[in-house]
This record gives C-alpha cells, structure tokens and sequence, in this order.
C-alpha cells in the first residue's frame, strides 16, 4: 500500500514544519551546536527510527559537515569508539534520550553530565534537533518517501 505524503496533502503544516526547522537551526547555531554535532544528532536519530529516507539525507550531510565515513561507520556503536570528542558524545546522548523514551536512572545521569559539558542553551538546542529530526523522521515514514539513489 502507498501512503499519502504529508507535505502534499497539507502545504500550510507542512511550511510550519520547515519554519519550526529553520528557527532549530538558528537556535543551535546561536546557542554553540556545530554542523558536524547537529548533523549527528540527525543521523542517529535516524538511525534509531530506521527512516532511510532521512538517514540518506543526513548521512551525506553529515560528511559534508565534517563528520568522517570513519565516524559514520561506527555511529551504532559510538559508546564503544574513541573517535567521537566529548561534545559529540554529548550530543548523541541527547539524540538517543529523546528518541528513546521512557528513560532510566543511567540515562538520566548522562543527560545531567551532557547538560553540564553543554550548559543550558546548547543542551535545550541539541534538544530541539533531535525533537525536529524524529518530527521529521515520522513525516517521512508515514509518507513512505522513496531513498532516491545517489
């Protein structure tokens, strides 16, 4: 079965979302999220929601952004590298604890070690992208979007 895409069924919603995307990223650039931490963020969380249409997207993003095939390779498995700095762990701590709810006593005490490395305004901007990213993510499973070949 074909689903209906969201973004052609409701054009007024659908520019709300990339307005709300917009003022993210003016958030996370303000508030200290690199391109590289933000493009992370997006990757695993796609990762995690297994939309591979967004993972396409963002994969390629991300290499743009400065993030290496390296890196990428081994995001699944991140705790275990040493190739992510302390601020990128910090990041993808993020992008897991709001795409994977409810949270345990351990993901707590990460998020409060992430908090402080980040302070405030970059913890709740690091937030908001991983909050858009599976907004996203849902949009383009629902929608059934095709990964187009590169």
């Amino acid at each position: 079965m074909t689903w209906p895409y969201l973004d052609k069924l409701d054009t007024a919603v659908w520019e709300a979302t990339l307005n709300l995307s917009s003022a993210v990223s003016e958030t996370a650039n303000k508030h200290g999220i690199s391109d590289t931490e933000a493009e992370l963020i997006m990757t695993r969380a796609s990762q995690l929601n297994q939309c591979a249409y967004c993972l396409n997207i963002h994969a390629d993003s991300a290499r743009t952004a400065g993030v290496t095939q390296q890196q990428l390779d081994l995001l699944p498995t991140w705790r275990g590298s040493s190739l992510f700095s302390e601020r990128e762990r910090a990041v993808l701590i993020i992008a897991e604890a709001v795409t994977s709810v409810p949270h345990t006593p351990a993901v707590e005490a990460e998020l409060a070690s992430a908090r402080e490395l980040l302070g405030d305004e970059a913890f709740a901007a690091a937030e908001w992208v991983a909050i858009t990213i599976n907004m996203f993510n849902r949009i383009s499973i629902l929608s059934d979007y095709p990964v187009k070949q590169r």
